[in-house]
């Protein structure tokens, strides 16, 4: 209602300065960017030789064409994204689930312990930075990933190994992982979006490695937004999501990560359940918090090496009687 009144508001402000709409009868979406730095993501309303007008919803923006260093139409303006720390976060533009799948896809790895596999995405190529289940890795050192990267038209696997433990949240269930230096080129990543915006009846995708198989797509709706287990609150999807799938992104319809996948009722169809993505933003921003360290106890003991065994006492020698 909100959106249909400033939409009705600007139509009256464009009208009282004698603008016209776009001749397909439709506002055509823009993204523009500022000399002075800033970013002005809109609905075009007119453009001349000078000027751009905007429609900010709740006002028309007259914006002088010396002033716009760039300007991209149509559904690439649809995505608004920011860096924030070592994520990206981002509003993007809807479109079909084979589009999204084969543009994030690369994103979404392989995790791999000696005791077993999940999946998990790279949130940031620079830092190497890559998100699972906790227990994907839990009671585990050795770790090693499988990333695609994209080589003309073929995907290239590659199998990494001496990958770091950075963080760890058992209570979450959410681990973060770290990439050698030298293996971060040419590597993808995800956007992160905003689990409290989703609502029942959603179109959501899942990407990941059930049973081993990678780059898996499966595909569902949001059941329930707000699952109670334990004292956190977990999405609900009908997405299938098998052993391996672990660790790995729950996507919405626009490609944004909102739920990474954690657990399904074993035995049950359709009954499958994703860690909100607000949890992992959390759990990012406080890292430090539960940053993995081997050696400090509070790590947890799981990954402390075991107690050496005691030392069996030498036996005690007779003492010589004293002449």
């Amino acid at each position: 209602m909100r959106r249909l009144q400033a939409a009705a508001m600007a139509a009256a402000m464009a009208a009282a300065l004698g603008l016209r709409a776009a001749e397909s009868g439709a506002p055509e979406r823009v993204e523009v960017k500022l000399r002075g730095g800033c970013t002005v993501v809109a609905d075009i309303i007119k453009e001349s030789a000078e000027t751009l007008y905007l429609d900010l919803g709740f006002t028309v923006l007259a914006v002088p064409r010396k002033e716009v260093l760039q300007a991209s139409v149509g559904e690439e303006a649809a995505a608004a994204t920011v860096r924030k720390d070592i994520y990206f976060v981002g509003t993007l533009a809807p479109g079909p689930i084979k589009r999204k799948a084969e543009e994030f896809g690369e994103a979404v790895v392989r995790v791999g312990t000696p005791q077993g596999q999940g999946s998990g995405f790279i949130i940031d190529p620079e830092g190497g930075y890559v998100v699972t289940n906790h227990h994907v890795i839990a009671e585990e050192r050795k770790i090693h990933v499988t990333v695609f990267r994209r080589d003309g038209q073929e995907l290239a696997r590659e199998t990494i190994g001496d990958v770091e433990i950075a963080a760890l949240n058992e209570t979450l269930d959410l681990a973060l992982l770290r990439l050698p230096a030298d293996k971060r080129a040419g590597l993808k990543h995800v956007y992160l979006g905003d689990s409290a915006q989703t609502a029942v009846g959603d179109a959501v995708f899942a990407i990941g490695s059930p049973l081993g198989l990678e780059r898996s797509v499966s595909e569902g709706i949001i059941s329930m937004r707000n699952r109670p287990f334990d004292g956190l609150v977990y999405l609900q999807t009908t997405a299938a999501i098998n052993p391996g799938n672990s660790g790995g992104p729950l996507f919405n319809e626009r490609g944004e990560v909102i739920g990474i996948t954690n657990m399904k009722v074993m035995y049950g169809e359709g009954l499958g359940f994703a860690i909100p993505v607000d949890y992992l933003k959390d759990f990012l921003q406080n890292r430090d918090a539960f940053v993995f360290d081997k050696d400090n106890p509070n790590t947890g003991w799981r990954y402390l090496p075991p107690p050496p065994k005691p030392k069996a006492a030498a036996p005690a020698q007779a003492k010589e009687d004293v002449k």
